[in-house]
């Protein structure tokens, strides 16, 4: 009997639930509690899974509940989920001076959802490189505010604030007013945001500026023209939306002089993109900014990196598909460039994945609670889009409402790469028999 060959998306899938898994045992042993009392199996598979797909909702403080070896293994599944199983698997290959075959590097190609197999073990090596400069640098940024207060723990707290809070249960909302601890979270979030590729493509660039004149963003690829581009657009307009509906708020912002306003507010949009620290209690949010937060939690990050979310890229594509649909336009322009059809319905497919794992979890969830219906939904969006944030509904969830967040969580980290590799994978056979073309009315 010929035995089926699993498929690039079936071993990510796969890779991920592993590591989950692997984690929650290792997070199920006495030794990985406080108080040296084993946890129970769904908060460990919680954990393991919040860590693994890099959200940070959880539902036992990580600051009081798991020992140095649990906080060990908590860091060790932020780190191969934030780089991605694939990649770390390849990375030790490469440390072991293995070379990356054919098989392997389609695997690496379809992970990354790269356009291209050629110089892929570079490509790894750079991503384990850059990120270990860019974590290594913040930590020592933090440690000048952690150590000083905390002493030797000090030091552990900054290598693991690149995940999950194990400073206070509150998260960073005793810090809303250090500008140090604001601007490293701010540039390592915004940094592992943007994306591996943009790195590589900014850095090409300003080597290249010494011997070529003109304007230097000219000169990026259109990936990264859309992804520094709305990046930008999102986190200053959310800025001044969150310094607009908290300014009188007085149970975040009212009592802040106003640079400390200004300064919780563009946190407060960076973080909604990916982090899941907070320097403001999210409960505590005006409506408007809860809702506001929702819109830049369900977009995210960039492609290529870090980030969850649907991703800002596929967000601008959509934008635009429909800007140009309004226009009766055929094509999709962007910078001077036409985006391929494929990748715009790529874009829709992502979208309405990630829009369906979320509609399914606010119904189920709301089903089990009895909470608000917008902490219900900010819980859910949190999930699917990996982002962390909580209204303070996760802590308090029943074993029924965190098994719906873990599956969420998954799903949400998962399932829009799975289809994009999908949407990769598939090719149109030149001889396949097409279907009549019919129009029909939308809208």
């Amino acid at each position: 009997m010929k035995k089926r060959k699993l498929s690039t998306t079936h071993i990510i899938l796969f890779s991920f639930f592993a590591a989950i898994m692997a984690g929650t045992l290792l997070l199920c042993l006495p030794a990985s509690s406080a108080d040296g009392k084993a946890v129970s199996f769904v908060d460990a598979l919680f954990t393991a899974t919040t860590s693994t797909c890099v959200t940070g909702l959880v539902v036992m403080p990580t600051v009081s509940s798991w020992s140095p070896f649990g906080q060990a293994v908590i860091l060790a599944l932020i780190q191969m989920g934030g780089l991605g199983i694939i990649t770390v698997m390849a990375g030790i290959a490469l440390s072991l001076h293995r070379r990356i075959g054919l098989s392997d590097s389609v695997l690496l190609q379809d992970a990354f959802n790269l356009n291209a197999l050629s110089g892929l073990g570079t490509f790894v090596k750079k991503v384990f490189a850059g990120t270990f400069v860019i974590e290594g640098a913040g930590a020592l940024l933090y440690m000048t505010v952690f150590v000083p207060e905390l002493g030797p723990r000090g030091v552990w707290v900054s290598v693991f604030t690149a995940g999950i809070d194990v400073i206070a249960e509150n998260s960073l909302c005793g810090y809303a007013a250090d500008p140090t601890v604001n601007a490293v979270t701010c540039g390592l979030v915004i940094l592992g945001g943007i994306g591996y590729i943009v790195w590589w493509d900014v850095l090409r660039v300003l080597r290249e500026a010494r011997v070529k004149k003109g304007n230097p963003f000219r000169r990026l690829t259109l990936h990264s023209k859309i992804a520094l581009a709305s990046t930008a657009v999102l986190i200053l307009s959310g800025a001044a939306l969150f310094f607009a509906f908290e300014y009188s708020n007085p149970l975040t912002m009212a009592d802040l002089p106003l640079s400390q306003k200004l300064q919780a507010s563009f946190f407060q949009s960076v973080t909604t993109r990916t982090a899941g620290f907070a320097t403001l209690p999210q409960e505590n949010l005006t409506n408007p900014s809860a809702i506001v937060a929702l819109l830049l939690m369900f977009i995210g990050g960039s492609p290529v990196g870090t980030a969850g979310g649907i991703k800002t890229v596929t967000a601008a594509v959509l934008f635009a598909a429909a800007l140009s649909a309004v226009k009766g336009e055929n094509d999709v322009p962007m910078f001077g460039r036409t985006v391929p059809r494929h990748t715009v319905s790529k874009a829709v497919g992502v979208a309405c994945m990630s829009f369906a794992i979320l509609f399914l979890s606010t119904v189920l969830l709301a089903a089990v609670t009895d909470a608000p219906a917008l902490d219900v939904i900010y819980e859910s969006v949190s999930a699917t889009a990996t982002v962390g944030l909580t209204r303070d509904l996760t802590p308090h969830l029943n074993t029924l409402g965190k098994l719906i967040l873990t599956v969420t969580m998954y799903l949400g980290r998962v399932g829009p790469i799975s289809l994009a590799i999908a949407f990769t994978l598939k090719k149109e056979s030149p001889n396949m028999i097409k279907n009549p073309t019919e129009d029909i009315s939308v809208g």
